[in-house]
């Protein structure tokens, strides 16, 4: 019998309807399973230990509510990454990069998910896909990043992941490779010593993980992290906004600290994207607004990520940020601290700057 690797073990025995919750929470197990029969559940026992209650942050993020199916305003394809995708299971929006699945399933089927339509579903994943959009990417010489996405990309077994990587890696014109991942998070087993040491052969390797909550770190997740930063792996955390969850400065603040202590960076707080059957963990935007207002000079620069809406109708990511720009005009620029104190900043004379980029230009 081959030997299964423990996180393989663990991810068999995930909850994946809701008989044992209703057991253990005294809760009723038939609008849970009614929820699953749409949209698939599947909770690692390590993540549904975390459950203190019912409805707390962690409950909410991986225990189907009745209100996934009462959404019936929000579209499917909020970010139409289809539109984008010259082959199948890529998406090139950006112009020198692109994103690249390579697998449907997920350790959590996470109840906020964008692609809720897809995961955990009749797989349309293959390896031909995967082969296609790697074709797409050696053929087209101006894609230097490319990010691994699914699903989890870290569902697939270290040596199919290798073969996809050191494909990727073949490639001269690609300078770095991306892995987004939630196993830090949800199931950290899976980050091994056998996993971190492959990676580490096709530098530079990023990791983008995904916390939303003080909860979600603990001993374990936190050796996770770090067995990834030993390897040379920059880590980054891409934080949803949710309503009831972590739509507080007081939390977001404990939690993007917390994050740093692991040694991972904040890196984006999104707004909830408009899928269907997530509007329930929808905040209005001026939460995250304010968010930004409580974190932005009131903490270590690196411990704010930059919060983004990812545009519906398949826009991009676009930036907000506080109103810190008061006014400008040619003379000067009026500007707003964190503790709203007015600061004057003189523009540069536009002769000196037109006379400096005319000798630069000379010299060059």
């Amino acid at each position: 019998m081959e030997h299964m690797e423990q996180w393989t073990i663990d991810l068999r025995n995930s909850i994946t309807n809701g008989d044992m919750i209703a057991r253990d929470f005294e809760t009723e197990a038939e609008g849970i399973n009614a929820v699953c029969k749409t949209y698939p559940m599947r909770i690692p026992r390590y993540y549904y230990n975390l459950i203190r209650e019912i409805g707390d942050p962690i409950w909410k993020q991986s225990v189907p509510s009745i209100n996934e199916l009462l959404d019936d305003d929000s579209p499917e394809y909020p970010l139409q990454e289809e539109e984008d995708s010259p082959v199948p299971r890529l998406t090139h929006r950006y112009p020198d990069r692109v994103l690249l699945l390579i697998t449907d399933r997920c350790p959590m089927y996470c109840r906020f998910c964008t692609r809720k339509r897809m995961v955990g579903r009749t797989s349309v994943i293959t390896e031909k896909t995967i082969a296609m959009g790697i074709d797409y990417i050696r053929s087209h010489t101006e894609i230097r990043d490319v990010l691994l996405s699914g699903g989890d990309p870290l569902m697939v077994n270290d040596r199919k992941l290798e073969l996809i990587i050191s494909s990727i890696r073949a490639i001269s014109h690609v300078e770095i490779i991306r892995i987004g991942t939630r196993f830090p998070c949800v199931l950290p087993s899976r980050i091994t010593d056998d996993l971190c040491n492959m990676l580490k052969k096709y530098h530079p390797i990023f990791v983008n993980t995904h916390f939303n909550h003080p909860s979600e770190i603990t001993p374990q997740s936190k050796e996770a992290c770090e067995r990834l930063a030993g390897a040379g792996i920059p880590l980054g955390c891409q934080t949803v906004l949710m309503k009831g969850i972590n739509d507080n400065p007081v939390i977001l603040k404990e939690l993007m600290h917390k994050l740093l202590m692991m040694r991972v960076r904040p890196y984006y707080l999104y707004q909830a994207d408009l899928t269907r059957g997530t509007n329930h963990f929808r905040t209005r935007v001026e939460s995250g607004l304010q968010v930004m207002q409580a974190l932005r000079g009131y903490t270590t620069g690196f411990a704010v990520p930059q919060f983004v809406i990812d545009a519906p109708g398949g826009g991009g990511k676009i930036p907000l940020m506080p109103d810190y720009v008061i006014k400008f005009d040619e003379r000067e620029i009026v500007l707003r601290n964190f503790e709203g104190k007015e600061f004057c900043y003189p523009q540069a004379d536009q002769q000196y700057v037109k006379d400096t980029r005319e000798i630069e230009l000379i010299n060059f």
